[in-house]
């Protein structure tokens, strides 16, 4: 079983920063590209920012200048840093990784609980 576990939301104020967290675990054999998506309520879930074992990063225009994604491959873990929050940034956070099991496994995309991130105005 693979098992990717997010931390790290919570209730900020506006303008205010957090610093979330995924790391994935159980029968892994490589981790491929890795990123943040967020849902807030009534919407689509929507790309928040991704990021290859290269580093090669790709946010999306809202967030660019405020969060900043980093990955540690050797703990297969993934973090966002979210600075100058605004109310809009409310949505709940899901962390994705494309996940190998084995050599004779395909690429399969995983999918973390969510967490809630709400900013007060």
């Amino acid at each position: 079983q693979v098992q990717l576990v997010e931390s790290g939301g919570g209730l900020v104020q506006a303008g205010g920063s957090l610093r979330l967290s995924c790391a994935a675990s159980g029968s892994i054999l490589s981790i491929n590209a890795m990123g943040w998506y967020r849902q807030a309520p009534g919407k689509q879930r929507d790309l928040v920012v991704t990021i290859t074992t290269d580093g090669i990063t790709n946010y999306a225009d809202s967030v660019k200048g405020r969060f900043t994604i980093s990955r540690d491959n050797a703990k297969n873990v993934v973090y966002l840093q979210m600075n100058s929050l605004k109310p809009e940034d409310t949505a709940v956070y899901y962390c994705s990784a494309y996940i190998r099991k084995s050599l004779v496994s395909s690429w399969s995309r995983y999918w973390g609980q969510g967490t809630q991130v709400t900013v007060s105005s």
